[in-house]
């Protein structure tokens, strides 16, 4: 008989994942729930590479919690179905593995695969995770948001103000966020290299961000047709999945 996927912790994460958040509140107390999991998680324990990005994801979510109880956002109606239907990608992802669906995404399945290697380090971790989840998981969130609340996504808008808002809160957390992940040699260089890399990597999450916005453009327009919106999954998820690989490849290592 086969070790559980979650060895472990495999029966408290699949019951974590039986429940489906409804708001806001609820999908940062999954996540928090799911990081304790999963820094428990052998044999890497707290250097687990998927615990490197849920760790990531649940800073960020906390703030956009933070931003919707500081009225921060103009539409918040718009900002909390995003949120729940942008993690409900992830945590599908992560139901479908906990069955070894071979229907897991491949853009997230690069990923979950590293859990058992010692060679994930963790910065190219959370950046395969982002990854997966804004250039594969966000683009269809848009859609189905804009479909629930019948909006559609329309650049200069309410609803597409407060997501570029969302850029600001990377911006503002990432400093921090990326070098929590450097070791102290790693830190000495970054100080050397000053806020060049807070800046770059700033910028290419708002460049991936608004390519995401531009792909639920395109996913909107054939959303009523399976034959293309199934095209459009499977090109998104490969190219994720391509890019997952190069980030958890040697060649990631660059990034720390």
């Amino acid at each position: 008989m086969s070790e559980p996927v979650w060895g472990p912790v495999h029966r408290d994460i699949v019951d974590l994942l039986a429940d489906h958040p409804a708001d806001v509140p609820a999908v940062v107390d999954h996540l928090t729930k799911l990081q304790d999991m999963l820094v428990r998680l052998p044999p890497l324990l707290d250097s687990c590479p998927l615990a490197d990005f849920n760790k990531l994801y649940l800073t960020i979510t906390t703030s956009v919690l933070d931003g919707l109880y500081a009225d921060r956002f103009v539409d918040p109606v718009f900002l909390s179905r995003l949120d729940v239907e942008f993690a409900a990608r992830y945590f599908d992802a992560l139901r479908m593995w906990s069955d070894s669906s071979p229907g897991t995404p491949k853009a997230w399945a690069c990923l979950f695969e590293r859990m058992r290697g010692p060679d994930a380090r963790p910065l190219p971790s959370a950046a395969a995770g982002v990854n997966a989840h804004i250039n594969f998981d966000l683009p269809f969130a848009l859609v189905t948001t804009f479909d629930y609340l019948e909006s559609e996504p329309v650049e200069g808008s309410d609803q597409h103000r407060d997501y570029l808002e969302i850029n600001r809160i990377f911006a503002d957390k990432i400093p921090g966020l990326r070098r929590g992940y450097l070791e102290q040699w790693q830190l000495l260089i970054d100080m050397v290299n000053g806020d060049i890399d807070d800046w770059y990597q700033g910028e290419l999450i708002e460049y991936t961000r608004d390519v995401a916005w531009r792909n639920a453009q395109r996913i909107w327009r054939c959303r009523h047709d399976p034959h293309r919106h199934e095209r459009e999954r499977a090109r998104l998820d490969q190219t994720a999945a391509a890019l997952g690989r190069l980030l958890l490849s040697p060649l990631g290592a660059f990034l720390q």
